[in-house]
């Protein structure tokens, strides 16, 4: 990962980050920020799950002051609820880097939104995709447990030249997971969450797959990074997730790389599939 060019502030420190300034953004961007926000506030109410609903109406983000939150602010009702904190960054930053962060309960906000011309795709995360999509579910006790050891697990991983396979487990839960609720499937991913066209796509299309959660499932799949998604993973529960991503990975990388990589769309005969997508 690179940072972008035009983004490097002069008193970044070694670790990417520097002190945010919410002064700096200009009404324009305001404006992006609040359209985005209204545009996805009320899609998600039947589709997000309670707990990432319930933490985005707890630390005030859509609302704010109608534009872009202080994420000072953020960061500081979030360090009392579960002792995590939010540090702003240029854009993407070495993985390493990121993943320290993590390690540390400290969230990486990359300080930039998205121009006009972006609403709807950017290929970079940017404010809204970090503090919108992945911040809420770090004032849930068990996510922000999970985010952490995932940032540790992941440092492992990097020792054991296995980060791609727990990049994949990142990308099908943090970023694009479901979750089971008494109300049927809902979202939890961040980059379902902050997309308006992947909220309805993700619960309501006939095309992707939808699959019970299986770990050694998830690192052998491929993933889309250019367009939605053909297969998503579902899990029952933060419990689930947090109690079976717990142990030691090293003997799983050593069974995953023994295994063949699945396409994006495959399906095994030992799947758990909840629904069938109509788009292989």
């Amino acid at each position: 990962m690179t940072l972008r060019a035009d983004t490097h502030p002069p008193d970044m420190r070694a670790d990417y980050t520097f002190d945010f300034d919410p002064a700096q953004y200009t009404a324009q961007e305001h404006a992006t920020w609040k359209f985005l926000a209204d545009r996805q506030n009320p899609l998600l109410r039947n589709r997000a799950c309670k707990e990432y609903l319930q933490a985005l109406d707890k630390l005030n983000i859509v609302t704010g002051a109608g534009g872009i939150p202080d994420i000072r602010r953020v960061s500081d009702m979030l360090e009392k609820t579960t002792k995590w904190k939010i540090v702003a960054v240029p854009g993407l930053i070495p993985g390493s880097v990121f993943l320290e962060h993590l390690s540390k309960r400290q969230f990486p906000v990359t300080w930039w939104i998205r121009g006009e011309d972006q609403i709807d795709y950017l290929k970079e995360p940017d404010i809204f995709h970090d503090l919108f999509g992945h911040v809420p579910l770090l004032s849930n006790p068990i996510f922000a447990d999970y985010m952490q050891q995932f940032g540790l697990g992941a440092m492992k991983a990097r020792g054991l030249k296995s980060t791609k396979l727990i990049t994949r487990l990142y990308w099908f839960t943090v970023e694009f997971g479901l979750i089971k609720t008494e109300d049927g499937l809902r979202i939890f991913g961040s980059g379902i969450v902050s997309s308006a066209k992947e909220s309805v796509y993700a619960l309501d299309s006939t095309v992707p797959n939808r699959i019970e959660f299986d770990l050694i499932r998830m690192m052998r799949t491929n993933y889309r990074y250019d367009d939605l998604q053909r297969s998503y993973f579902v899990i029952d529960s933060f419990e689930q997730l947090f109690e079976q991503t717990r142990p030691d990975f090293t003997d799983y990388y050593s069974q995953v790389k023994a295994l063949p990589e699945l396409g994006e769309s495959e399906l095994l005969p030992t799947d758990r599939i909840i629904t069938r997508g109509d788009g292989n």
